[in-house]
């Protein structure tokens, strides 16, 4: 008796516990919840906590409540300037209408995230489509965002339940056929200007060597012209010098001349000098000048 009812006990203490786990599920703080039944939607939690729903009818689908990220993939736009662009845009969302998001991807973030950049494709070509290049590219763009985050975000709510919560536009660039042409005209360009640089260069540069050529000139000639007049003077105080010096003592003076051609004919040499001994250059080996008696 005592076995039975220990077997019944039993078995009421596992069907409770069965019950049990299928009637009581935990929201996490990050999460919110869809209680589903036969695959129906009946409610939403979104409050975290210990919930109840019914056993083995309702089910439950857990939708991320934090701020998710979405990678638009790069789309080409035309601006109002006729100008193509290729533009890569970055979304930051939060779902906030779990039912709308269920009905719209099946809970499925994949197909969300698919749904949602066609969406923000068509508003980022709408917003850019009256907005010039310039101002695309330039430190508007802030605004611009804000533009494609308003357009985006009413149709976000109705169609998949979400709040587009921030839009960035990653990258602005020229499509590479246009980039290639803007580049060579920009080579083109930088290499006009090189050009022109050269030429003025070339040109100041012939006229500095000319005005050197010319400070030189000028600077020799008159070195030339000093160098001419200081050794004018200077023959002219030598010869001063030297009429005075003659004039005190002429013997003297012809005796030094004599001495200095005698040094300068007398050389050691292969040369043979034939002279008569009373010949005028020889007078003073035959008469020797007296010593003078000092003064």
């Amino acid at each position: 008796m005592n076995r039975n009812i220990l077997i019944i006990l039993g078995v009421v203490a596992a069907a409770v516990i069965v019950v049990a786990s299928q009637s009581l599920f935990i929201v996490d703080q990050m999460q919110q919840a869809l209680v589903r039944q036969f695959g129906d939607p009946r409610r939403v939690i979104s409050d975290a906590g210990l919930h109840f729903k019914m056993p083995f009818l309702q089910d439950v689908v857990y939708i991320d409540k934090r701020v998710l990220g979405l990678e638009a993939p790069a789309e080409e736009v035309i601006a109002s300037d006729q100008r193509r662009l290729v533009v890569d845009t970055f979304a930051r969302f939060r779902i906030v209408d779990p039912l709308v998001f269920y009905r719209s991807s099946r809970g499925d973030l994949s197909i969300l995230r698919r749904n949602l950049g066609s969406a923000m494709n068509s508003s980022v070509r709408s917003v850019l489509g009256n907005q010039d290049s310039t101002s695309i590219i330039s430190g508007e763009r802030g605004q611009i965002m804000n533009q494609i985050r308003d357009a985006a975000s009413t149709e976000a709510r109705e169609r998949f339940g979400i709040e587009i919560v921030d839009v960035r536009i990653k990258r602005t660039d020229f499509p590479d056929t246009i980039s290639q042409a803007i580049f060579q005209r920009m080579q083109t360009e930088r290499q006009r200007e090189a050009r022109e640089y050269r030429a003025e260069g070339g040109e100041q540069g012939e006229r500095i060597r000319a005005d050197a050529d010319r400070q030189r000139v000028i600077t020799l000639a008159e070195a030339r012209k000093t160098s001419e007049t200081l050794r004018g003077e200077g023959d002219a105080a030598r010869t001063k010098i030297l009429a005075e010096a003659t004039s005190k003592d002429p013997d003297f003076y012809a005796f030094m001349r004599s001495m200095q051609a005698y040094i300068q004919a007398f050389q050691p040499g292969d040369t043979t000098m034939l002279l008569s001994p009373d010949s005028e250059f020889l007078r003073y080996f035959a008469n020797p000048p007296l010593a003078r008696p000092a003064r």
